[in-house]
């Protein structure tokens, strides 16, 4: 409970910050400033899940487009660097990986940029390079409308994985 006592009593500055980190919407980080200060931590959760899912297609973008791409080192070191040690953890899998897969993920990501308009989201915590190149490839011949929804339920996942690193630290 310490932890959300101390983010409760952030500054509002600070607390933007603390959520920016968490999930890169500008609508979804205010309306979580709003609903401060939270009771439980399950306050906390349900909120930032309840703003998630009332938010717009291009709020769902602003969020995709402050992710590296799976497996992208140069991107997580100077796009991201608010958020490098998360990123750098919920993707080890990637790390881990041969050339051969992280050149496919590569070019998979590529594909599915020029497809849907946006980088690939997935939770990758606890995934193999492998999963996630799978994953790619599964979700590739989806309809944009599908992808969008499968896409801001991944981020759903991400935002919330952030949410208890950051009740954490």
């Amino acid at each position: 409970m310490a932890g959300l006592q101390s983010l409760n009593e952030l500054p509002p500055k600070k607390a933007r910050e603390a959520f920016l980190r968490c999930c890169g919407s500008a609508g979804w980080v205010q309306g979580m400033l709003m609903r401060r200060p939270f009771k439980t931590e399950t306050d906390l959760f349900a909120a930032a899940d309840e703003i998630w899912q009332r938010l717009s297609k291009a709020d769902f973008l602003e969020a995709f487009a402050r992710h590296p791409r799976i497996g992208g080192k140069d991107a997580l070191r100077a796009k991201f660097a608010a958020t490098l040690g998360w990123a750098q953890g919920e993707q080890a899998g990637a790390r881990e990986a041969s050339e051969e897969v992280l050149e496919a993920l590569s070019q998979g990501n590529a594909q599915y940029e020029k497809r849907f308009g946006y980088i690939f989201i997935v939770c990758a915590t606890g995934k193999s390079a492998a999963e996630m190149l799978a994953l790619l490839h599964a979700r590739l011949p989806h309809s944009p409308d599908k992808e969008l929804a499968i896409a801001a339920g991944e981020q759903a996942k991400i935002t919330a994985l952030r949410l208890k690193k950051l009740l954490e630290s």
